[in-house]
């Protein structure tokens, strides 16, 4: 009678925003990354386990004691005028399959902090398919051709990135053209989605700081949900010689100055709280600012603009981030980071458990076993509707086990959390079906027959027929209760009855 979806049974998949992605569409051939295709991709992957530095929550972290001196320093080495929120349209991606065929790429500046991933020498063996962007391409280039631009060796940074979502592995390179039929870049890296592992300690990547590129870019899917859930990647004027902290593994300061408020690579910066988001603005613009709230910028290179790095996606509504450049670094503090095995990394994570899917009739309410282990701070719990085709009222949303009622028939999905303020958000859901079936009774009494039902929505309707298969139904009382009474016929009859 009734029927479980299969989608959510036992096998949701959460990010860090408490998302469910659902199931992973499989990448056949090279996709780029300004497509409907790309979009349904990336918004299934998880970039990174939802405890790594790129994802975690840092709207609780206190702020550094020389936080204002800091901001102070940023916007004097880069000047008011530069110091204001920019985003570069620069970093865009490729998602390949597994089975992509490699090609060599010749490393001409690190070949030593390059992974080769299978090259020898100073070449590298990637995943490189015909159609790689290169930085910039198509929103800054002009009318210029993919070939065109993957040829054109202009000597500006020309990063790229390759993303295989079903092995789960980025490679990502740093001044990379294509010289006749061969590939070269100024080093190469290889990152594994599904692990915190860090490049190891010095070595660079295609960004200065040794970070990846991919899990810090704004792009188009998420901004159009209204959400950038993860940190961005943050470009200052100078940074601190010698100097960098978790999760970054390499300096980019040739100055040699190591003033205290100059920023690290890897330090990160949260848009203050307080920071009034207009109604106003665009849905792109509230995405970035929410997320950069919640989960930061974090230093990655130099440069001459206090910016965060967009996709150069030519599906951008024009202007949809102009006023972004009236928010100064002012409007932003320096916050005090986590380690390696602090913070969401650190043991005593929560843990939460829905309970099974189940099927109720209409009017009646779920019952709603939630589960919730914790070894450290008691978390606090939140039970939510995450879809469905009406309102679900709560018992008490607060606690693990309590009911929900339905304000219409159809299947929901009913999230519950954990959310300890340290950690990741523990989540699991269950998928509840509601059955607008109406279960009815008979019994005689003298020469009418007694009907009373449960289920449905008045008025209800009770029918009946001379014989089954029904050849026609007509009515005989229409009525806001559940339950009438009847005259018994000869021949007997069949009774039905309809509601909303």
């Amino acid at each position: 009678m009734w029927s479980i979806s299969p989608l959510f049974a036992g096998s949701e998949r959460f990010n860090q925003e408490g998302r469910i992605l659902g199931l992973l569409p499989a990448v056949t051939n090279a996709i780029l990354f300004n497509t409907t295709n790309a979009d349904a991709v990336v918004s299934a992957m998880q970039i990174f386990p939802a405890t790594n530095p790129w994802n975690e929550c840092v709207s609780n972290r206190p702020v550094l004691a020389n936080s204002d001196a800091m901001i102070t320093q940023i916007i004097s080495d880069l000047g008011a005028s530069r110091a204001v929120l920019t985003p570069e349209f620069e970093m865009n991606f490729v998602l390949v399959p597994d089975n992509q065929p490699r090609r060599l790429i010749g490393f001409f500046n690190y070949p030593d902090e390059s992974d080769l991933d299978g090259g020898t020498g100073t070449n590298g063996l990637y995943p490189i398919p015909t159609n790689l962007p290169i930085e910039e391409w198509p929103a800054g280039t002009g009318s210029q051709t993919l070939f065109q631009w993957q040829t054109n060796n202009d000597g500006s940074d020309r990063h790229a990135i390759m993303v295989a979502p079903g092995a789960g592995f980025i490679w990502e390179t740093w001044e990379t053209f294509l010289a006749g039929t061969n590939w070269e870049a100024s080093n190469g890296a290889k990152f594994n989605l599904d692990t915190n592992g860090l490049r190891p300690a010095g070595w660079t990547s295609g960004d200065a700081a040794g970070f990846p590129m991919f899990s810090a870019l704004v792009r188009y899917d998420e901004a159009e949900r209204g959400m950038i859930e993860h940190a961005c990647r943050l470009v200052v004027k100078k940074s601190r010689y010698n100097t960098y902290i978790y999760p970054a593994t390499h300096y980019a300061a040739p100055s040699g100055n190591t003033n205290t408020n100059l920023p690290c690579m890897g330090q990160r910066l949260r848009l203050k709280a307080g920071f009034i988001i207009p109604a106003s603005w665009t849905t792109e613009e509230k995405a970035v600012l929410k997320g950069l709230k919640k989960y930061g910028a974090m230093v990655a290179d130099n440069g001459s603009f206090f910016s965060i790095s967009v996709t150069p996606d030519n599906r951008w509504p024009s202007g949809c981030f102009d006023h972004l450049t009236s928010i100064s670094a002012t409007n932003f503090e320096v916050i005090q980071t986590t380690g390696p095995n602090e913070g969401p990394r650190s043991p005593g994570a929560p843990t939460a458990y829905a309970g099974p899917d189940q099927a109720v009739r209409f009017g009646q309410p779920a019952t709603l076993p939630g589960f919730v282990s914790d070894s450290n701070t008691t978390p606090v719990i939140q039970w939510i509707s995450y879809s469905g085709p009406g309102t679900v009222t709560f018992g008490n949303a607060a606690q693990t086990n309590t009911t929900a009622t339905f304000s219409a028939p159809g299947v929901y999905t009913l999230e519950l959390s954990a959310n300890d303020g340290v950690h990741a958000v523990a989540c699991d859901a269950a998928v509840v079906t509601v059955s607008n079936v109406i279960a009815m009774a008979a019994a005689r009494s003298g020469l009418n027959l007694n009907l009373s039902w449960t289920g449905g929505t008045p008025p209800f309707v009770v029918e009946r027929t001379g014989a089954l298969p029904a050849g026609s139904w007509s009515g005989v009382v229409t009525t806001g209760l559940q339950n009438a009474s009847v005259p018994m016929t000869n021949p007997p009859a069949f009774f039905r009855v309809r509601g909303q």
